[in-house]
């Protein structure tokens, strides 16, 4: 319809109809144009917002997940000291609670990795979308570290725990395991879980000559004292890795999400 007219106005020479048509032309397409691009916008704001929630979201339970984690491995440090000394004779500790102490010094602590949004992110190249530099900046830095699966790893794979292991018996490991182990853990409760994740007090429920036998093992076991002082020797270095040399994403994480210090 413009176009005939257009046509109609240029066969009259009527030059003015022809500008003002024309840009009823260029400003509708304009105006077109505009509305595309504010409905764009729109639609890259209302993403990156939805992202930066999630990936909040997400961030919050790293950061329970990262505390938890410091406090697991000082109780499991302290629990590994507790039974070196005992074994060195630096401080008596009665059969039991060398056997609980011997036993909690064992464990290690899988954390649960909440990254689906920083996956997605990444994967799909759309990481920009995060506006706020801190939070991607320190999502970033936890998501790349390898600082967890080393931990697990040596955990995992320590020779300590395997002697401690073969060296106490079958029935005596389950029933230590069932009354002394870990507990539980609420993500995002700060109050309940941490001091008291592994370090509790807790009697095996073994008959007092089971006990005996199984703590005599521990302290004429040769090989314990000296896997013992590797098994702290690593928690150390686990412990100050995830306060020290990763501190300022421990710090950046305590101030996003607003944990109590």
């Amino acid at each position: 319809m413009i176009l005939g007219r257009v046509t109609a106005n240029l066969r009259r020479q009527d030059w003015t109809a022809v500008v003002v048509e024309l840009a009823v032309v260029v400003i509708g397409v304009f105006i077109g144009i505009q509305a595309s691009n504010w409905n764009a916008e729109r639609e890259t704001e209302g993403k990156a917002a939805r992202f930066a929630e999630s990936l909040k979201a997400d961030m919050r339970a790293e950061a329970w997940g990262y505390e938890y984690q410091i406090h697991y491995y000082g109780n499991v440090l302290s629990n590994a000291e507790r039974a070196l000394d005992a074994l060195t004779g630096k401080a008596p500790l009665s059969d039991e609670a060398l056997l609980i102490s011997a036993f909690r010094a064992t464990q290690y602590n899988e954390n649960i990795r909440r990254r689906a949004t920083y996956d997605e992110l990444t994967s799909t190249g759309a990481i920009g979308l995060v506006r706020d530099p801190v939070l991607r900046e320190t999502a970033m830095r936890l998501y790349n570290t390898n600082n967890f699966n080393n931990i697990v790893q040596e955990g995992r794979s320590s020779q300590y725990r395997m002697a401690f292991r073969m060296a106490v018996s079958n029935d005596a490991q389950r029933s230590v395991e069932k009354r002394c182990g870990d507990r539980v853990a609420v993500v995002g409760d700060y109050k309940t879980n941490f001091e008291d994740a592994i370090n509790y007090s807790c009697s095996t429920g073994l008959p007092p000559d089971v006990i005996a036998a199984n703590a005599a093992t521990l302290r004429n076991d040769p090989r314990l004292v000296p896997l013992l002082r590797l098994r702290v020797v690593d928690l150390e270095s686990n412990v100050a890795n995830l306060l020290v040399y990763e501190g300022d994403i421990h710090e950046a994480l305590r101030d996003l999400t607003e944990q109590p210090k």
